[in-house]
């Protein structure tokens, strides 16, 4: 296999835990790192079940010496090859996630995570230790963060454009557990409607993108909150609906909602940013078009791919304006954005600042979630973000 090593010089050698048979997240996460060819899938543990594991890395043409029956004996096999993975893909459920980075960390191998990071801020702190200590990569796969026009609206509101932030409102709209889907042993709604594998409903599966996308335009921290967790579905013991006041530093406020029973909305991430100076606005439907508002001048729609787009927006976007780009190319650019880290770091250079997620916005992550848990016990009282 040290051929295989050879042949990539300019890639990645990656594994995967999790992403197997019958699941939906794993695949779009191999594709996205396939897309600019920076990254090679050498060496996998894609199911909880052995037997599975072994048909899934048969199906994806690893070599059977790399497909592995768990996660532990997969870190200890690649950690001792000379050519063995430098970072590993985690795509398990949520509760999964920190004891396999955990394994990868203390096996001296860089980690690229789903969100949120972790259940718990407990062990994302632990993670984030670890992650320093052994002076690796800890990556979080926000991938609406990567969209070129949020790049754009980040970098908008950096500059000033916007003027002093006022108002903002973020909303994540989904109806795909507006029944009790769980209860009909679909795998996807059975795990992320059971609190100990989520960690939270709503709130942690799109509420915390919702979260991330408005902190990663808007850049001011949110300092408290006042929220209301809902269980619509009867029979339900996790949130299906989310509703958050939010209080800015700098004296900006926002509101989140985050539904997973809205009847006629799919995937329905949007989020409106209004300043002293104008509004924006962005939704991941239409995520080719940023719609500007300058305050007392026409609404000016500025497209992806097009000469008005600043130099953000511009790194993460591949074609020419008018050939759509979307959910897939967002997570393959935050993968790209890893992958120049990692070369770097194997080639002893030095990789810059990180554009993508980190341990460090994971953690954050969780403490939000975990504040909207606190707030919603305590009926929805103010409550100041945890750190």
């Amino acid at each position: 296999m040290m051929e295989q090593a050879a042949i990539f010089p300019g890639r990645v050698r990656l594994g995967m835990v999790g992403g197997g048979e019958g699941a939906f997240i794993g695949a779009v996460h191999r594709h996205a790192a396939r897309l600019d060819d920076r990254y090679e899938l050498v060496a996998g543990a894609l199911s909880s079940s052995a037997a599975a594991a072994r048909r899934s890395g048969l199906a994806l043409g690893l070599d059977p010496a790399r497909t592995y029956d768990n996660y532990e004996q997969m870190a200890r096999a690649e950690s001792a090859r000379p050519d063995g993975i430098e970072a590993v893909s985690i795509v398990t459920p949520n509760h999964l996630h920190a004891p396999v980075a955990k394994v990868f960390l203390e096996a001296g191998i860089h980690v690229i995570c789903d969100k949120p990071v972790t259940t718990n801020s407990a062990d994302a702190r632990m993670l984030a230790a670890l992650a320093q200590e052994r002076g690796l990569i800890f990556a979080v796969t926000h991938n609406y963060s990567a969209y070129p026009l949020v790049r754009h609206a980040q970098q908008m509101v950096r500059e000033g454009q916007l003027g002093t932030i006022r108002v903002v409102q973020v909303e994540y709209a989904q109806d795909w557990l507006a029944a009790p889907l769980e209860q009909s042993g679909q795998k996807q709604a059975a795990w992320r409607t059971d609190p100990a594998k989520a960690g939270g409903g709503a709130i942690g599966d799109i509420g915390s993108h919702a979260w991330q996308l408005a902190d990663t335009i808007v850049g001011a921290p949110v300092e408290a909150l006042a929220a209301e967790l809902t269980s619509f579905v009867p029979g339900r013991i996790i949130d299906d609906n989310v509703q958050v006041l939010l209080r800015y530093a700098g004296g900006a406020r926002g509101m989140l909602w985050a539904s997973q029973v809205a009847p006629g909305h799919a995937n329905e991430l949007r989020i409106r940013v209004f300043g002293s100076a104008g509004g924006i606005e962005w939704a991941q439907q239409q995520p080719n078009e940023l719609r500007w508002t300058p305050l007392g001048e026409p609404t000016r729609i500025i497209t992806r791919g097009s000469t008005a787009m600043n130099a953000a927006g511009a790194r993460v976007s591949r074609i020419p304006s008018g050939h759509p780009e979307g959910y897939i190319d967002a997570f393959a650019a935050l993968y790209s954005e890893i992958a120049s880290h990692l070369l770097a770091r194997r080639s002893g250079g030095d990789p810059g600042a990180a554009h993508f997620p980190t341990i460090a916005d994971g953690l954050r992550g969780v403490l939000f979630i975990e504040t909207v848990q606190a707030s919603s016990c305590c009926g929805g009282a103010w409550t100041p973000m945890l750190s």
